[in-house]
Order: structure tokens, then C-alpha cells, then sequence
């Protein structure tokens, strides 16, 4: 056991004017299984670099161990599996590796095929136990979750249940909970650390903003009725003091004692009045706005949209899936879902209108309107105005949605070729919300995005109830939204 020490950790990125962190400071135990939850843009990523050295800072980062990062990149993927892992891991006992391998569900012969001929998942199996096999490291890892299905997710998050010794980045919350035992949050003001999995650190914030909101009312009370105490008593000073001059003999020593006690009291009441301010200013700091959404989507002639009956999908000779039966009606909220190479993503583009290779019987509504959320995002460049203008969306409705996505005004200039893999999601998100449409396709519309965003759009799903067919891998998800079920 050793700890890692971050004392007043400054930094803001290059040509910035406000930092990123500041005067940050906590400590951690390298025993801990610390899950690195937070909204998007907030730095996750960036402090997993500043651990590792990459970028300079002011403050102070000590550490007893060697910090790895996850994914490791791999140069050459031409290269045998057993080839990548010796250069991860150049003293690697050979048994100790199939161990590792054998707990992931990946076979022995994988080690002798060509990295690239790993399916994705497979690749972040073998990485997640070759970084496992170094002595004295504290492993960084980032968003693994992102190439596993459901099963996969399982698997991987029981693997890490066993290990120690890590930050896990992920915005799974059922993922998260199997594998930490503590949650380091990246707030808008701070980073903190607390014992437990994401669903304690999450109740014990709702508590806490719970009791800040509260606070903050009872505060905002206060000051509105000791400004008006304020306001009469000063009045009454004033009228007092006034009352010595132009009504006959009086006994102005006495008007004057009284007016100034009437001052004075003016005076405690004021800075009461300020003490209840600074106070007010303490709460609501690491508060996130997690406002509603709102759409409207338009309502079909027909109640069925889609069927596809006995379908089968093939690319050459290759059958990719067979004798699939959907039958999607206004309404329905259907989680497609299986394994990678399923052929998930091959039905999605037969619904949406690519020409795909099929038999069976294939129907979709006349004059159906369908909104695509793709898992790809790197087509995303220019700036949100123009994005708004060539997709035909209200600029407007688009940039209110992303605000209460968390997007800063900041956002709204610059160029999307360098938001984070979370913000370029919400930006296909928002726009879907935008579209006018019978149908919403979503192809895994939540990978890279935040935890609060996922349950504001699982809030906004379960109030409009659109009719809504997605693949996702997040089983929190999945089982708050779907009314139907379709396994590949």
C-alpha cells in the first residue's frame, strides 16, 4: 500500500484563460478500486494525462508507482497478439498470462493470430490483462467499455471486481458499481474522493444537493427579510433624527440617543444580512443542472412502421444474421441487442434505407421520416451555428438542448473537430431531437457520454415516449427504457 498525493493542482489548457483545475488537492490509497466519474469536458481524460506526465502543471503530483494508461497503443497490428504483449510486458511469465486470459473468456490460440484479427473486444481483453501483469503499476484506465456488449461488459467488470490498484473511467453505472469500491468525482469546482460504488456516491449527492437547495431557500428567505428589517429601521432612524429639528423644544439628546440605537441596530441586522450572502455563496457550487428536455415528434397514419419477417442479411456469401422477425408500432421503445458481428448495425441501415443485401420480407411505412444517431461521429467539424443551417434544425431548440446537456456558451464557437467523444454524441443526440420524425434509429447513442446526460435523456424518453429502436450496451439503460426486447 502506498499513496498519490495531489496537492494545489493547477492547470488550464494552452491559450485558455481560465483553468481547468485549481488548487486541487487529495490523496488516494493504490489499493483502490476508484471509479473516475463526471460530466463531459470537464477533464477526465486530461488529468489521466497530467498523472502521467504529459503536460505541465503547477502543484504537486507524488507517487510511489509507475502509472499505466489504457488503451495502449499498438503501432504495429500486423503483429502476433504474443508479439504486442511482450513488448507491453518484456518479462511476462508465459502461465501467468494465460491465467489472465483464461478469467477474460479469450482463448490461448488468440496469442498466435495477428492483433488485428482480434475483434475489439477481444483487443481490449488482452490489453486490460498484459497491463495487469506489470508489478508496481497503478493503472489508468479509459472508457473500456466502449467495444464490449453486454456480456462482455459483465465479464470485464467481475475481471476488475478482482484486481486492485486502478481509476476506471466509465459512464456505465451498472458497470461501475461491480467494479469500484470508490469514486473519485471531477465537480465544477473540485475533485473529491468517496468510499463506495457509484450508487452510494450518487444518492449520497442527491442528499447533499438535496440539502444545498434546500439551504440556499431558506437563505435567499433570510436575506429578503433582513433587508426589509433593515430597510424600516434605517427609515426609522432617519425620521428620528430628523424629528430634533423644526417641532418646538424637545429633548434632543434623547431623539439623537434613540436615532443613533436605531442606527446601530440597522448596522447588526445588515451584517447578518451579509453573513447570510457569504453563506448562500458557499452552497450550490458542484450543483448539476439537470434541467428536462423537450421534444415532438410527429405521430404516423398507421400504428405499424416497420416489419421485417423472416430476414436474413448476408455481404457476399457471408451470412451476417438470419431470420430475424421485427415488428416495430407507434410507441414501441425496442433495445436491439447481441453480440459484436450480431448484425445489429446491418439491420439498422436496412431500416433506414441503405441498400443492403437481404431475403425475407422487408416494410417500411410510406413517407416514414426516421432520425439516424450514428455510432460514428468523426464527420463532426465547423461550428454548431452552420451545423444547425445544412441539417435544417432550429439553431435555437439545438443549442438549448445542448445547454442543458452541459454544453458552456464557449462551446457554441468553436470548432467540433476538437469537442470531446462525449460532446460530438450529444451533438448527434440533439440534432435527432430537433428532427421532425415518426422514428428515432439510435446506433449506441451513448458511448463517451456522461452519466447525468444518460439519465436526463432516459427522463425525456420514458415522458415523450417516442417510438424509438436502439442498440446500447448500457444495461441501466436498457432496462429503464425498452418496453421490447429483440437478441440477435
Amino acid at each position: 500500500m502506498s499513496l498519490i498525493n495531489v496537492t494545489n493542482l493547477t492547470y488550464a489548457y494552452e491559450g485558455s484563460y481560465d483553468n481547468l483545475f485549481e488548487n486541487v488537492s487529495f490523496q488516494i490509497d493504490t489499493d483502490w478500486k476508484l471509479g473516475f466519474t463526471g460530466r463531459n469536458g470537464r477533464g477526465k481524460t486530461t488529468f489521466l494525462n497530467l498523472l502521467l506526465g504529459k503536460y505541465e502543471y503547477s502543484g504537486h503530483i507524488s507517487a510511489k508507482v509507475d502509472f499505466d494508461y489504457f488503451p495502449f497503443p499498438v503501432e504495429n497490428k500486423d503483429r502476433n497478439t504474443i508479439d504486442v504483449i511482450e513488448s507491453i510486458v518484456p518479462d511476462y511469465v508465459h502461465w501467468e498470462l494465460v491465467r489472465e486470459l483464461n478469467l477474460l473468456k479469450v482463448t490461448e490460440d488468440a496469442l498466435y493470430r495477428p492483433f488485428e484479427s482480434l475483434s475489439n473486444g477481444e483487443q481490449t481483453k488482452v490489453l486490460l490483462a498484459a497491463l495487469f501483469l506489470k508489478e508496481n503499476n497503478f493503472l489508468l484506465i479509459d472508457e473500456p467499455t466502449n467495444h464490449l456488449d453486454r456480456h462482455a461488459r459483465k465479464l470485464v467488470s467481475d475481471y476488475l471486481s478482482a484486481k486492485s490498484g486502478f481509476i476506471l473511467v466509465s459512464h456505465d453505472r451498472a458497470f461501475l458499481d461491480r467494479s469500484v469500491d470508490h469514486i473519485l468525482s471531477i465537480n465544477k469546482t473540485d475533485i473529491n474522493v468517496q468510499k463506495g460504488n457509484f450508487s452510494s456516491w450518487w444518492d449520497n449527492k442527491q442528499r447533499q444537493d438535496n440539502y444545498e437547495i434546500a439551504e440556499n431557500d431558506r437563505l435567499q428567505k433570510d436575506i429578503k427579510r433582513l433587508s426589509d428589517a433593515a430597510k424600516r429601521t434605517n427609515d426609522w432612524s432617519h425620521e428620528t433624527e430628523k424629528s430634533k429639528y423644526g417641532n418646538g423644544p424637545v429633548d434632543r439628546g434623547y431623539i439623537g440617543h434613540k436615532a443613533a440605537k436605531m442606527m446601530k441596530r440597522s448596522k447588526a441586522i445588515e451584517q447578518r444580512q451579509q453573513s447570510a450572502i457569504d453563506e448562500r455563496s458557499k452552497l450550490l457550487k458542484n450543483i448539476d443542472s439537470a434541467e428536462n428536455l423537450k421534444i415532438s415528434q410527429l405521430a404516423y397514419h398507421k400504428n405499424q412502421l416497420v416489419e421485417l419477417n423472416n430476414v436474413s442479411i448476408s455481404y457476399g456469401e457471408k451470412n451476417v444474421c438470419e431470420d430475424i422477425s421485427i415488428t416495430i408500432e407507434q410507441g414501441d421503445r425496442i433495445a436491439l441487442s447481441g453480440s459484436n458481428g450480431s448484425g445489429k448495425s446491418s439491420i439498422i441501415k436496412l431500416i433506414i434505407g441503405e441498400d443492403i443485401s437481404y431475403t425475407g420480407t422487408f416494410r417500411r411505412g410510406s413517407q416514414l421520416q426516421i432520425s439516424y444517431v450514428s455510432q460514428d461521429t468523426s464527420h463532426l467539424r465547423g461550428n454548431l451555428t452552420d451545423y444547425a443551417h445544412d441539417h435544417g434544425i432550429n439553431e435555437s431548440l439545438f443549442k438549448a438542448i445542448l445547454r442543458k446537456l452541459d454544453f458552456s456558451r464557449v462551446q457554441f464557437e468553436k470548432d467540433m473537430a476538437a469537442f470531446s467523444g462525449g460532446q460530438k454524441k450529444k451533438v448527434l443526440i440533439a440534432k435527432s431531437l430537433c428532427e421532425k420524425a415518426h422514428l428515432l434509429v439510435w446506433d449506441e447513442p451513448l458511448n463517451f457520454i456522461d452519466v447525468i446526460s444518460r439519465m436526463q435523456i432516459e427522463e425525456l424518453l420514458l415522458e415523450y415516449g417516442p417510438t424509438i429502436l436502439f442498440v446500447e450496451h448500457d444495461s441501466e439503460f436498457c432496462n429503464h427504457i425498452a418496453t421490447k426486447a429483440v437478441e440477435l
